[in-house]
């Protein structure tokens, strides 16, 4: 998913985008973790951007999504970008 969320609409308050754009972001990691993984491969990891425009967008962690659109909300930013690549994985053996 790469996608730029616009926060403005005439009939939609400010406060409804931003709650829409964390739910359409956890539909997307929801369905892409329920996909096939590949062999060899425990589980889906996402690799994640985030910022105002995809040029000025830094890579930040999956966990952190939610926290990074409140800080978008907190600074009235009118749209951010966001990039969410799912990437198969593998956990790391413990010695």
């Amino acid at each position: 998913m790469k996608k730029n969320f616009v926060l403005s609409h005439p009939k939609k308050p400010y406060q409804r985008l931003i709650e829409e754009a964390k739910n359409e972001v956890k539909q997307y990691i929801k369905a892409e973790r329920n996909k096939a993984l590949p062999e060899g491969a425990d589980f889906w990891g996402f690799n994640c951007k985030f910022g105002q425009g995809a040029d000025k967008a830094r890579a930040i962690h999956e966990g952190d999504i939610n926290t990074n659109i409140s800080s978008a909300q907190s600074q009235h930013w009118k749209s951010f970008y966001l990039e969410v690549i799912p990437t198969p994985k593998t956990r790391a053996k413990r010695s």
